[in-house]
């Protein structure tokens, strides 16, 4: 059981600029019809998309026999944040104990978050996932719920180190990463789910901190979501909406790869206005793609009002966006539980979930 497929855009048609999601298990006619709108690049999964690795690989054949150019991705990042958990899933522990490790050995915690990366993304690829939303940039300041654990640690070298690692596990199974929220949304208390923070510390201080391991990872970050998140002592718009955010990315920070907005549907985003706009605004800015996630009306807004400029910019966008697509064929499930690499890997995690306590 292989759902893999070329890993090359199909010629005839190429990835838009908005990733959709789909209602359940499966495809259901309206999933359909999204994901063949030429706007459409990519699919992102939910919890509420898995029952079992079985149907899991249904659901992804399906996608892809609707079309084969669109990039399917997931937030699976392990600890809190895991959509797909049963079925043989490996419960991966929360970043924030890799980061403990590396307090007391920065070269076995390395290791460790190389193998977490490597069992994150071959399950997922064995599943015919391309892309799991992960690593988490932000620093953990010890005051925000929403990002909590999920954060490696405090201080930006620890992030970068792990991250670097975490990245190269990815790497090893042919799948691409996104470092997440641009430029940090690990200082402020509220969740951009349901409310709209406000950083209210300086251009200098931000970048010193939480934008650097964006700077130091360098090309080995393949995409980059930004935060909803206001930074008013640089800009009076959250950074996913910020041409003045994205220039200090691509300029400032030398970032070349892909530029991934946070879901539009959340509270965070409705300072830019209904979805549409919203989309439009965060294109503006310079965003490769946006996502709108749990909103199928406002999916279908987007899909029939939005008028996209097949331009220079289009251009670049699509080839970003293009460059996530796994560059290897994947394992099946059955192949990967006997792959020297992996079953080392998951020893390596096994032993991590239990130093965090976890069964």
């Amino acid at each position: 059981m292989n759902p893999d497929r070329t890993t090359q855009a199909d010629e005839s048609r190429k990835p838009g600029p908005v990733m959709v999601d789909v209602e359940g298990l499966f495809l259901n006619d309206d999933d359909v019809r999204r994901i063949r709108h030429p706007l459409t690049g990519g699919v992102i999964l939910f919890a509420r998309n898995y029952s079992d690795r079985e149907q899991l690989v249904e659901l992804t054949r399906a996608i892809r026999a609707v079309r084969t150019d669109v990039l399917i991705a997931v937030d699976h990042e392990g600890g809190r944040v895991q959509r797909f958990r049963d079925g043989g899933f490996t419960h991966l522990p929360p970043m924030r104990v890799l980061g403990r490790l590396l307090e007391e050995d920065a070269d076995i915690a390395s290791s460790a978050a190389v193998a977490v990366g490597y069992v994150l993304a071959s399950e997922l690829r064995a599943c015919g996932i391309d892309l799991s939303l992960t690593p988490v940039l932000d620093l953990d300041y010890g005051e925000s719920g929403v990002i909590g654990d999920r954060a490696f640690h405090g201080d930006p070298a620890v992030v970068t180190r792990l991250a670097q690692s975490l990245n190269h596990g990815l790497l090893l199974a042919g799948m691409a990463n996104c470092g997440k929220h641009f430029p940090g949304h690990g200082f402020v208390r509220e969740d951009s789910h349901y409310e709209l923070p406000v950083d209210n510390r300086s251009l200098e201080e931000i970048l010193d901190r939480d934008a650097a391991p964006y700077h130091l990872l360098g090309i080995g970050l393949s995409s980059v979501m930004p935060a909803h998140v206001i930074y008013p002592q640089v800009d009076s718009s959250p950074a996913g909406f910020s041409a003045r955010w994205l220039r200090i990315l691509r300029e400032e920070l030398a970032f070349e790869g892909a530029v991934l907005s946070d879901d539009l549907s959340m509270e965070g985003a409705r300072v830019a206005g209904g979805t549409v706009s919203a989309a439009r605004a965060a294109l503006n800015a310079g965003c490769d793609m946006v996502l709108i996630c749990n909103s199928p009306g406002e999916v279908d807004k987007v899909l029939s009002e939005f008028v996209y400029q097949e331009d220079a910019k289009a251009h670049r966008s699509r080839e970003r966006i293009i460059a996530l697509f796994p560059q290897k064929s994947a394992l099946s499930w059955e192949a990967l539980q006997i792959e020297p690499r992996y079953v080392q890997a998951l020893e390596v995690v096994r032993a991590l979930k239990e130093r965090d306590g976890q069964q």
